[in-house]
């Protein structure tokens, strides 16, 4: 093909006279604009001012700084090498002949009149989606600008752990993004060079202009040295490889794909200089002879022989080649993981009861939880609910408050505003944005003590919140079941119009004003305008309820609070609350993580019972609890404590966003006596235990001795998940708050048994800034590998085959009501292992919620099944083996005299009698009504019902007596109280005494 000096004079065009536009068409197309201006203003503006309200616009000004710092670099860059490269194309195209007609020609003719706006257009959109894709990864940027060391080498290359998780990802970007722009430029400087003559020919033989050449011989050399770089960072990248059987670099990997990618980085330079050769040679086969050698030196050298080394080399004698790299995998996911000081101790669970057994654990027995909180949230909701509108969450919360100068484990839960609780003319903008604002107050009960009749033991409860946890403020304006919104707030002498709670002495209801600063303030006509486009509600731009001081109350979830003012934080999927200096307050755990950590085995949320979808990215192999967030329930302050401040990964977030961390040095004592160890980070944890409990190379390669967590035996779909207890593990000096959980083997064997228990000491302690030294403490306890301890799964079994319980149970269930199992708790007590699990009744049709009714317990092979948690045990320890909370009946005998060296009164002696009869008979009466039951005489256990309450009541006079005759002047003035007289019902099982 021969090519011209000149170029044909251009053909002439008719006159083509412009069209009016339409005025109407041109104003709606001005107002469209206009009106998506406005609402991303209100966008931007009302996000602004929450951060700035909140005291956290720093990050919120940082991330977009960074954000649009990015984007317009990867934009500016994308679209200059774009539009530079079609501008060179076009402009080195040679000199075209006459046309011949040729399907180019036509191609160009089509393509003429657009040329102007696709040389534009293409580099903008590709710059906006190049901008796009490098802004969302400021994080990475700016984590690798301010990195910090982690002290800890990886053993092959000898860098520290910040290079693979802060260095590396950015390298890779930068790679990365070179070489996809200089791919597409290169596509399009040889499509615009083959549309305009820079190249022509077919087949096997074709020509290119020297100015054709000279751009994509360039073009090639900056694709094939990105593509050695990737090479070269693929090397390291082999530390973070996730094998079948353990993770990092294998012995193929070290010996065999390293120098292969080291080869293969070398010849992709080579091949580079190639592509700049054609520019004076001319000869498009020596860059393609290059690119033809790389290709099959990377079949050869990067595939065929690694796999001859694995198949060959490594196979046969795989326990010894991979032993030291297995070591460096234990190791790494130890240290990663926080598990590298786990204390291990080898546990001779015995399987026989004897009387003495549980004594030396009495303090541990006495804390047993009865209180299931994932089975008690209806009960809580119809005892405590008080109105339609308040509700409670459907999983309680466990934690521990000083009750009496003793530490107690309790179920707590706050009564929070339900919206969906109103009837529907009741719903109207102003009530459910002005009205019904916040609820109200907390509700505590003791975990392992129970009323009469099976009801939690509230010792914080009501409306007014009245009990033990003394005053606070009880208004719930913040939390994970409120309003999107909400306007709060009046001047000063305005009748107060927000509902505070239900008093039938005010008439019907108190209300309040809010006092607190939760919100941006919404007075000025331009505020309500902002928030009226952000929630597309127009009744906030009117409403009388609107005025200077109100405040607007969003973002009310703490979760979701916490990570909008800490963005690099994932969060465990929970929150609780906590009554603390006077005040509700949220606790959310806050967690620094990477899925780049070298050697370290990765975790996903499919491989957690607990929902992680928040530990985003859902795979990870390294994770800290380094953060302690609270979000107060009044006024949605949220305050960031450094919880774990040597962590890396913190200390490089707090050079980005600096003085947004407080340390934990600064807690109160009462604050810190209410946090704990996080249930999703030991979800973590505890999976990689199942593996990594193996520390020797050989027997984890082997992973015979590898376990799993059990399924859950009430809820067969998950695992059982981890529970919080009050226990004291072998080597503790003294019962502490804790998160356990059990082991079972691993594998596909269908045996049960148990293989092991793990407790994480959860005590932080109650001294102001001051952390329990035993917090975080892991102690994990190995059974024998040739004993047969019941796992949960083959207790649940028991409990299921126990004929003498399942005909107590199946008479429940035949009558109007369901029987719910609850959690199976387990303790090592007694020298080996016990097992607990409270029995739930509830009526089947009605008003529902569980009653707890029984108490299974099982050790070794024995099963006790009663009313009372000490009635079990001594079915299988003996009488008086343990003291039971939940029993109403004290452990001394009051019919006894305390000094029988002493006279007795007369009085004395005939109000003792009377007591000690009236138990008797209250006791007789007890048994008769269980005997009645388990026959389905339900009239006879009417009548045995009539007699306990008529006993009881009986004890309670003589009771009475008993203590004005041992002491005149302590009821003076005062009448006997009567015992409470259970209901006699035949679907529910007698009152425990």
């Amino acid at each position: 093909m021969s090519f011209d000096e000149d170029r044909p004079a251009p053909r002439k065009r008719p006159v083509t006279v412009p069209r009016r536009r339409s005025p109407l068409g041109l104003a709606i197309g001005v107002m469209a604009v206009l009106a998506v201006l406005t609402v991303a203003l209100a966008n931007v503006w009302t996000e602004a001012a929450w951060y700035d309200q909140v005291g956290y616009f720093a990050v919120w000004r940082t991330e977009w700084v960074a954000r649009i710092a990015l984007f317009a670099i990867g934009a500016v860059v994308a679209g200059v090498a774009v539009w530079g490269s079609l501008r060179w194309a076009k402009s080195a195209r040679p000199a075209l002949t006459a046309s011949r007609n040729t399907p180019l020609d036509q191609y160009r003719e089509q393509i003429r009149p657009i040329e102007r706006v696709v040389t534009l257009v293409l580099p903008a959109v590709v710059g906006l989606i190049a901008g796009g894709a490098v802004s969302a990864r400021w994080d990475q940027v700016l984590a690798f600008m301010n990195r910090t060391a982690f002290g800890y080498t990886d053993p092959q290359f000898n860098l520290d752990a910040s290079f693979y998780v802060f260095t590396l990802p950015v390298l890779r970007l930068v790679v990365g993004f070179v070489l996809a722009i200089a791919i597409l430029s290169t596509v399009l400087a040889a499509f615009v060079h083959l549309l305009y003559g820079g190249i022509s020919g077919g087949g096997r033989v074709f020509v290119a202009s020297k100015g054709a050449r000279t751009q994509l011989g360039i073009l090639g050399f900056i694709v094939m040295l990105a593509i050695a770089g990737n090479y070269v960072l693929d090397r390291f990248s082999l530390v973070l490889n996730q094998g079948d059987r353990f993770a990092g670099a294998s012995y193929t990997d070290v010996n065999a794909i390293l120098p292969a990618r080291s080869i293969l980085a070398g010849i992709a330079v080579l091949v580079a200089v190639m592509f700049l050769l054609v520019i004076w040679r001319g000869d498009w086969r020596i860059p393609a002879t290059g690119v033809g050698l790389m290709a099959l030196s990377a079949i050869v050298i990067g595939g065929v022989y690694p796999a001859i080394v694995q198949n060959f080399q490594v196979d046969p004698n795989a326990q010894e080649y991979e032993a030291p790299y297995i070591q460096r995998d234990i190791d790494a996911t130890l240290h990663a993981y926080g598990l590298d000081g786990v204390e291990v101790n080898q546990y001779q669970a015995r399987t026989e009861a004897n009387a003495d057994a549980l004594r030396a654990d009495a303090d541990t027995t006495a804390q047993i939880r009865l209180l299931d909180p994932n089975v008690v949230a209806p009960t809580f909701q119809q005892l405590q609910q008080n109105k339609q509108y308040y509700s409670f969450p459907e999983n309680l919360t466990v934690d521990r408050y000083r009750i009496n100068d003793e530490v107690r484990d309790t179920v707590i839960a706050v009564r929070q505003l339900n919206l969906d609780g109103l009837s529907a003319e009741n719903r109207s903008w102003v009530n459910d944005t002005t009205v019904f604002t916040h609820g109200f107050g907390v509700v505590a009960a003791y975990g392992n003590k129970v009323t009469s009749d099976g009801r939690p033991q509230f010792y914080q409860s009501g409306i007014p919140s009245t009990g033990e946890l003394g005053d606070y403020e009880p208004r719930i304006y913040f939390g994970d079941s409120v309003p999107a919104y909400s306007i709060v707030g009046a001047p000063e002498g305005t009748a107060p119009w927000e509902l505070d709670f239900p008093d039938d002495d005010a008439g019907g209801q108190v209300n309040n004003t809010y006092q607190g600063d939760g919100g941006p303030v919404i007075g000025n006509l331009f505020a309500k305008m902002m928030y009226a486009l952000k929630f597309g509600e127009q009744q906030i731009l009117f409403s009388d309820r609107v005025t200077n001081e109100s405040q607007i109350l969003y973002y009310r979830d703490p979760i979701e609070r916490v990570s909008r003012v800490a963005p690099y934080l994932k969060l465990d999927s929970t929150t609780y609350p906590a009554v603390v200096d006077g005040r509700v307050v949220w606790v959310v755990d806050g967690y620094t993580s990477t899925p780049d950590f070298p050697y370290a085995a990765t975790v996903t949320s499919a491989d957690l019972f607990a929902n992680t979808d928040t530990l985003n990215p859902a795979v990870l192999n390294y994770i800290r609890n380094s953060v302690k967030a609270t979000v107060d329930a009044y006024d949605g302050s949220v305050t960031l404590y450094a919880w774990d401040p040597e962590d890396p990964i913190l200390q490089t977030w707090q050079k980005v966003f600096p003085s947004t961390l407080v340390p934990y040095s600064e807690m109160t004592s009462d604050l810190m006596s209410h946090m704990r160890y996080p249930e999703d980070l030991f979800s973590v944890q505890r999976y990689q235990l199942t593996r990594y409990h193996v520390a020797d190379a050989a027997d984890f390669y082997s992973g015979q001795d590898f376990w799993a967590n059990p399924v859950d035996p009430t809820e067969e779909t998950q695992l059982q998940p981890p529970y919080y207890l009050t226990l004291q593990m072998p080597g503790q000096d003294v019962p502490a708050f804790s998160l356990t959980s059990t082991f079972i083997p691993g594998g596909n064997s269908d045996r049960q048994v148990l293989t092991g228990f793990v407790a994480v000491n959860s005590e932080t302690g109650h001294k102001a800034g001051v952390k329990d030294p035993d917090y975080g403490k892991f102690r994990l306890l190995e059974l024998p590998r040739d004993a047969t301890v019941s796992g949960p799964g083959q207790v649940q079994n028991q409990f299921r085959s126990d004929p003498e319980a399942q005909n107590v149970l199946n008479l429940l269930r035949q009558g109007e009501t369901d029987v719910i199992n609850g959690n199976l708790l387990t303790l090592p007590v007694g020298g080996g292992l016990l097992y607990v699990q409270p029995v739930y009744v509830r009526s089947s049709q009605g008003t529902q919620f569980p009653l707890l009714q029984k108490v299974f317990v099982s050790f070794g092979d024995q099963v006790g099944f009663a009313d009372t948690l000490s009635g079990a045990l001594d079915q299988i320890f003996g009488s008086g083996s343990t003291v039971d909370p939940t029993d109403p009946v004290q452990p001394t005998d009051p019919a006894q005299p305390t000094d029988p060296t002493q006279p007795v009164d007369p009085d004395v002696s005939a109000a003792r009698a009377a007591l000690r009869t009236a138990l008797a008979d209250a006791q007789q009466a007890l048994t008769d009504g269980q005997a009645a039951l388990a026959d389905g005489d339900f009239a006879a256990y009417g009548e045995a019902q009539d007699a306990l309450a008529e006993a009881l009541g009986r004890a309670a006079r003589a009771e009475a007596d008993l203590d004005a005759a041992t002491d005149p002047g302590a009821n003076a003035g005062s009448t006997p109280t009567p015992a409470p007289t259970p209901t006699p019902t035949p679907s529910a099982s007698p009152a425990s005494v």
